[in-house]
């Protein structure tokens, strides 16, 4: 996702950009969890863990990336503000939104759920990717282990998520439409959500992997 721009406006505004996007993302986490057709790849796996514990999902959310984050320690990965934050943040706004959201709606309110959250995960992304305070547990792993082995991004990305994805499953997570929708459509609408304006960001390669060690 070349072109992304990652701010160099104050540390309030930044802040600002971090935690509404993460507040938005587990927002859009929840609205996907609503409709009940299929979630990305790491949320199949948070959902058959949560199904599988009886935990909320939220709080397997933030275990999983507990965890990740602690094979940050081999790779040499340093964590950011941004990291911690969205352990936190995303936890906690997926467990109050999905109280609120209806999950016995009918099917025209489900698909609306699944497409409003595929289009708000986009933005709430470019948010806190924007805000430039580190990455979070997930996208760390990634881009260690590239830095690492020297393989390919889309090699380890696809490694990584087609894992996720089967373990999850085979837990009890829900696979669908909106998984496919959400592979498709992600990257395209996060290119489209450029929330800083270029003379006060700097643009970044997403496609390039970061080097080793770097928040």
């Amino acid at each position: 996702m070349s072109g992304m721009h990652i701010s160099t406006g104050s540390l309030p505004t930044r802040l600002t950009l971090l935690i509404v996007g993460l507040f938005l993302y587990g927002f859009s986490m929840a609205m996907m969890i609503a409709g009940g057709l299929g979630l990305n790849p790491w949320d199949v796996l948070h959902q058959g863990l949560a199904h599988r514990t009886g935990a909320s999902f939220g709080t397997i959310t933030a275990c999983v990336g507990a965890v990740v984050l602690l094979l940050w320690v081999p790779l040499r990965q340093r964590p950011g503000v941004g990291t911690v934050a969205n352990i936190v943040v995303i936890a906690v706004s997926v467990d109050l939104a999905s109280a609120w959201l209806p999950d016995d709606a009918s099917l025209p309110v489900r698909s609306a759920l699944l497409i409003g959250g595929v289009v708000i995960n986009a933005a709430a992304t470019a948010m806190y990717i924007s805000a430039g305070m580190g990455p979070g547990p997930r996208d760390g792993l990634m881009t260690g282990i590239v830095g690492r082995t020297g393989w390919s991004v889309r090699v380890i990305r696809t490694g990584i998520e087609v894992s996720v994805l089967t373990v999850g499953w085979l837990l009890g997570g829900t696979v669908g439409v909106g998984t496919v929708l959400y592979a498709v459509a992600i990257g395209p609408l996060v290119q489209m959500s450029v929330w800083v304006p270029a003379r006060r960001s700097r643009p970044v390669d997403l496609t390039s992997p970061p080097v080793a060690g770097r928040s």
